[in-house]
């Protein structure tokens, strides 16, 4: 038997991922530049600080300095690339059928739990999956619920008063600010875990997501259902 080839990722999907990657670097980069302009977070009970993102040590060390003005040219200007990118892609995925992959089901959850332990080698067998497994799909609709969270904190931080009721949403604009900096944590420790992730997977699930498409070993098979079926049929879409 021959190695065959599983066509994996749409065009579409590369192409959003890939530009939304540096992006949301950019992102994060610009907003932390805003954030040391006003560093006032830290994790406290009463007048005792326990925990502080930043000490004065960070600053002196790295010699940080005040870049509040380019880190909100950057940001405001990345925003719209930002949103564009992701409001194509939920739009995408909702007319191409691709959110049958994504979304989470009633199993998911659980699954997810039995993916992780698999990965920690603690459980042998990974539970059956299409696309993508149970725990990338709670992960990648999280992510999509993120984007969507920071562009509503974002617009409540940027105009407070033009967009009061999104600042009314979000519990008012300190709340919104603190909100903000959470989910930008968040996309670090996404970033993080989907970095290893992919190590972990292998060359072949990497290239899979610049090419298209996946070798399968002939001696693989893939699962649906708990059934053996042929890789071919597994999560393939029209690019």
């Amino acid at each position: 038997m021959k190695t065959r080839v599983l066509n994996k990722h749409p065009l579409a999907i590369r192409w959003f991922h890939w530009i939304n990657f540096p992006v949301l670097a950019v992102m994060i980069w610009s907003g932390l530049l805003i954030y040391w302009a006003n560093d006032v977070y830290n994790i406290k009970t009463g007048h005792t600080v326990w925990f502080h993102f930043f000490p004065k040590s960070f600053y002196d060390k790295y010699h940080i300095s005040f870049r509040l003005a380019e880190g909100m040219s950057f940001h405001f200007a990345f925003m719209w690339l930002f949103f564009i990118n992701g409001l194509l892609y939920l739009l995408y995925t909702f007319l191409s059928g691709e959110w049958r992959y994504l979304l989470p089901n009633k199993h998911s959850f659980k699954e997810a739990w039995l993916v992780l332990l698999h990965d920690l080698h603690i459980r042998r067998s990974a539970p059956s999956q299409l696309k993508y497994n149970a725990a990338q799909r709670v992960a990648y609709t999280a992510i999509i619920i993120m984007g969507i969270g920071s562009v509503i904190t974002g617009l409540a931080i940027y105009k407070p008063v033009q967009f009061n009721y999104l600042s009314w949403i979000c519990g008012g604009y300190e709340s919104a600010r603190i909100e903000h900096f959470i989910l930008t944590i968040g996309y670090v420790l996404f970033f993080l875990v989907h970095i290893i992730q992919v190590i972990i997977a292998g060359w072949n699930n990497f290239q899979a997501m610049i090419s298209g498409f996946e070798f399968i070993p002939p001696s693989t098979k893939e699962t649906k259902n708990g059934k053996s079926v042929e890789p071919e049929n597994i999560g393939t879409t029209k690019a």
